[in-house]
């Protein structure tokens, strides 16, 4: 808010000189005009302050027009830079959620690889559980031949690894 008061009584002293910078010069052109029309003679001091003072008017409106040129430089300057901070604004954002997606899928693959394990881990028992009944079921078919002296009951045995 401070920013803005001081920008307003800026732009308020830039107007009161550009005024009286103005004024200065319909003065001098009429002076000029004056001059030019009466062809008035005057003497040397009186010239070269009327050719000062019309040099003066060429450096004023000069000098004017710098003024409005810088002033509109001013302006956009101000808006590039209020259009580079939301810039920036909307990428540290786009970052941010970024950054936190990348940290849930990272959790996500975390639990994934958990729940995997746990399935392997489940499978490597269950395998083990049937790779010990299948040898309790030899051992019994061969308890079996032993006592029975019976050929050896043929069944498919599933590929244990």
């Amino acid at each position: 808010m401070e920013e803005k008061d001081i920008e307003g009584k800026t732009n308020e002293r830039w107007n009161a000189a550009l005024s009286n910078l103005s004024d200065m010069s319909v003065n001098l052109e009429s002076l000029q005009k004056l001059i030019l029309k009466k062809a008035v003679f005057v003497d040397d001091d009186t010239f070269n302050r009327a050719s000062l003072v019309s040099h003066q008017a060429r450096t004023i409106k000069a000098l004017e027009q710098r003024v409005e040129t810088l002033e509109r430089e001013l302006d956009a300057s101000i808006t590039a830079a209020a259009h580079a901070r939301s810039e920036k604004r909307q990428a540290e954002a786009a970052q941010k959620a970024a950054e936190l997606r990348a940290l849930e899928i990272t959790k996500e693959l975390e639990n994934t690889s958990k729940v995997f394990e746990l399935h392997m881990q489940e499978l490597r028992s269950k395998q083990e559980e049937i790779n010990k009944r299948d040898s309790d079921i030899k051992l019994l078919e061969a308890i079996i031949q032993t006592l029975g002296g019976k050929t050896p009951i043929s069944r498919t045995t599933s590929s244990s690894s």
